[in-house]
């Protein structure tokens, strides 16, 4: 458990007072106030936390100075026996959490994220999967309140998808779903499979932190830009006009194809959309290489080539294998109710985190 300090508690708190009472001046300039209440917001739940632990502290020193003092009576002393092994069974927990709020914080985890899901092997089956696994992520954003929009869908024949791009925004978006990335397993009898034998399915999933245009710098001449006819489903727009959009980033070599909308303004609007997240999160993997070896934690590196996750359907269960994490909750899961299995994963990469300031 990492101790900190009474010294740094007292700068804390001392920091949330300060920002306090300079909110409160009415010479402010609108961009100050801005700024300080931005770093009040995030430092404000951090000093609760140390002021509790701070308050349970005081208590205990009290509370032992009481037991040995020998001119108290003896039931004033087995009292506070009593309320200093409550307190020493509390104090635990309020300083694992004000260590977890101090741990650096990912700059990304409040941003809207780009959900891409894509069909991999097991061919009709994995594009099913790639649908179920679409809904489980709208349905688990309809109970946080987020908003879901779809940017392109490549339906397959039989349903489900080939491929889907969608933008989550709300709060904290990113910090929930940062763990999804990589390639989720799906065990079950295909509706197409006559002799009842199970078949084993793949689709890849990529949760990419979206940035603000001013984050991502895109030079147009670094730009190319095609231009073609929609093809697919679409009734009588479809091939009509050159509405479709392909941009080419030169320098990192990403490709984002756009056909969904019948502006081709859109169309490129929405695949600038997706390219800027791809060279946000390109910078991102970029630092974090550089400034930490590229750790590799428990929960996974994001690396959507890793296999993350089983959905069996025979068992009723969903098993996580970086955490070796088990739930018999398939069809809610599926459902959206996936709480229980990302604050697993959070809690793991917390803990790991805090082991790693330790050593």
């Amino acid at each position: 458990m990492i101790r900190i300090s009474a010294e740094r508690i007292a700068a804390i708190e001392a920091r949330r007072d300060e920002l306090q009472a300079m909110m409160t001046r009415s010479d402010l300039a609108a961009e100050t106030f801005v700024a300080l209440s931005k770093e009040y917001a995030e430092i404000e739940p951090v000093a609760t936390a140390a002021g509790e632990v701070r308050r349970l502290r005081a208590e205990l020193v009290v509370l032992s100075e009481l037991q040995a003092d020998p001119a108290a009576e003896a039931d004033m002393r087995a009292l506070a026996a009593e309320e200093a092994d409550e307190i020493r069974a509390m104090l635990p927990r309020a300083e694992h959490d004000l260590a977890v709020r101090l741990l650096p914080r990912d700059a990304a985890d409040e941003r809207p994220a780009m959900l891409e899901i894509r069909a991999g092997t097991g061919g009709d089956e994995a594009a099913l999967f790639a649908g179920d696994l679409f809904r489980m992520y709208s349905r688990y954003a309809e109970t946080r309140g987020w908003r879901v929009e779809l940017i392109s869908a490549s339906a397959s024949d039989v349903g489900g998808f080939k491929e889907v791009v969608a933008s989550v925004t709300g709060q904290g978006v990113f910090a929930r779903l940062k763990f999804e990335s990589g390639v989720h397993r799906v065990q079950r009898v295909p509706v197409t499979e006559s002799g009842g034998r199970i078949h084993t399915s793949a689709a890849t999933v990529a949760v990419l932190p979206e940035p603000e245009e001013v984050d991502v710098h895109i030079d147009e001449k670094d730009l190319r830009i095609d231009v073609f006819r929609s093809s697919g489903a679409g009734g009588q727009h479809v091939n009509t006009t050159d509405s479709a959009v392909r941009i080419t980033h030169l320098p990192s070599g990403i490709v984002v194809s756009q056909q969904d909308e019948k502006s081709q303004h859109k169309n490129k609007a929405k695949a600038l959309k997706v390219l800027r997240a791809r060279l946000y999160e390109a910078e991102r993997e970029r630092v974090a290489s550089a400034q930490a070896g590229a750790r590799k934690s428990m929960v996974g590196s994001g690396d959507r080539s890793e296999r993350i996750r089983t959905y069996n359907f025979p068992q009723g269960r969903v098993t996580d294998h970086r955490i070796n994490l088990t739930l018999h909750r398939l069809p809610e899961i599926l459902e959206g109710q996936m709480d229980d299995l990302i604050s697993a994963l959070i809690a793991e990469d917390e803990a790991e985190r805090l082991a790693s300031l330790v050593g």
